[in-house]
């Protein structure tokens, strides 16, 4: 019986697709592999292929320099300090931004008026667009007209230059990204946070457990799949940031704002160095690609999933 079985096994699996189910296969999946041929993987390979070439200043590709850009690079001061700041900004970023998104979907999951009130009030922010956020921010922040200035002098703190002070422009930047992006985290957790089965918390009070007990040995096992989520999404966001960078500080002052995509973007449309910039470009995708990779290899052992 067993021989007989394995045999109409092997027939299920060796029987051909008829021509018709073949055709529509291609049908529907031509369409999403040209969109994806012709938006990333053209652009990546075309940007490859320009890191090895000098170009010319409308970005054509004239003399073939090897990898002279990626040398260039490794011994470059200007890009060493890019790479050091995007560190330290991924880094506040993403721990600040997670945290605050968690502490709202505590509140909101534990509030039980007002919570829809609270869910409108904490993503409002998600509907504007960065440079919105920005140039709001630029007016709040500004040393001259600023009421947050206005309201720290009035204690008798002095005046706080948050954009122009090297050691103060960074965190800034943090602060207004955090501002748009713990929103976004906000939802996903509160959405993990619902999805915690009631009962557990019903046990943990019959055992007389705290709020705090409950968080560190209920929610955040629990919710460890909706964290990793944020986590990826949030360090990818984080390394991609420019458009706060260059309305409000523009890499300044003294280069303590200068993100590496920042970096690129003089490279290419200020100083024409389009093969540096593509060079540039490849380091921060093979960045981001380990980083990725060592997130789904390491950390993700230590979610926990239902």
């Amino acid at each position: 019986m067993e021989y007989v079985y394995e045999q109409k096994i092997t027939t299920v699996k060796k029987r051909k697709k008829p021509p018709k189910e073949i055709l529509e296969f291609i049908i529907l999946v031509l369409p999403t592999f040209l969109l994806i041929t012709l938006f990333t993987f053209f652009p990546f390979f075309k940007t490859l292929y320009t890191s090895f070439w000098a170009t010319d200043f409308s970005g054509n590709p004239k003399r073939f320099v090897g990898i002279t850009y990626y040398v260039e690079l490794l011994n470059s001061q200007d890009f060493i300090n890019s790479f050091i700041v995007t560190l330290k900004y991924v880094g506040f970023n993403t721990i600040f931004s997670i945290i605050g998104g968690l502490i709202l979907a505590l509140i909101v999951d534990n509030s039980k008026i007002f919570a829809k009130l609270f869910n409108v009030l904490y993503t409002f922010p998600i509907s504007l667009s960065s440079a919105s956020c920005a140039i709001v921010w630029g007016i709040l922040l500004n040393p001259s007209v600023s009421i947050i200035n206005y309201l720290i002098e009035r204690m008798g703190l002095g005046k706080i230059e948050w954009l122009t002070d090297p050691k103060l422009a960074l965190l800034s930047i943090v602060l207004i990204n955090c501002w748009q992006n713990i929103p976004f985290n906000f939802i996903f957790l509160l959405a993990g946070l619902q999805n915690i089965p009631y009962e557990l918390y019903e046990v943990s009070n019959i055992d007389g457990a705290n709020f705090l007990y409950k968080v560190w040995k209920i929610i955040l096992p629990l919710l460890t799949p909706t964290l990793f989520f944020v986590l990826v999404i949030n360090i990818i966001d984080s390394f991609q940031q420019f458009t706060i960078v260059h309305i409000l500080t523009s890499g300044g002052p003294v280069n303590s704002t200068k993100l590496l995509v920042y970096s690129i973007y003089q490279d290419a449309f200020f100083n024409f160095k389009f093969g540096r910039a593509c060079a540039e470009s490849i380091v921060l995708f093979v960045i981001l690609f380990i980083l990725t990779v060592f997130q789904f290899k390491v950390v993700e052992k230590k979610v926990f999933y239902q």
